[in-house]
């Protein structure tokens, strides 16, 4: 239980609370990624970025899965979706890249697997 420092232990400032009443219960807690994942997403959108490709990214954490969404512009919908979903981890794998029109590119159950979907192809320069 905590009380309010400084207080003098009546009104509504002083009251105990429980910190178990403030905790939430484990599904209900959202969806993250974890520091080696979104340190791959950022490694890969960073260098999109010097490239000119990707302009703006928003990461939502959602109960049932986390999204890294990078964008051209950021008024537009985004380019492609990188979502975790631990649901999906024994079947298809937890990862997937989502194109913006929905179509699943790759999904997997390795991150930097799933993340070479946007590697580039070398192209054959004819002189």
């Amino acid at each position: 239980m905590i009380k309010n420092p400084g207080q003098s232990g009546r009104g509504a400032a002083g009251v105990l609370v429980e910190l178990k009443e403030f905790r939430k219960d484990k599904d209900q807690l959202p969806t993250t990624f974890h520091r080696r994942e979104l340190d791959a997403i950022l490694r890969l959108y960073s260098r999109m970025v010097a490239e000119g490709e990707w302009r703006d990214y928003a990461i939502d954490h959602l109960r049932d899965r986390a999204v890294f969404s990078v964008f051209r512009r950021t008024s537009e919908v985004p380019l492609f979706r990188i979502e975790k979903i631990p649901k999906l981890a024994r079947k298809q794998g937890a990862f997937c890249v989502i194109a913006a029109g929905g179509l699943i590119v790759k999904r997997g159950h390795d991150l930097s697997q799933v993340l070479k979907v946007f590697d580039k192809t070398p192209k054959l320069v004819r002189g």
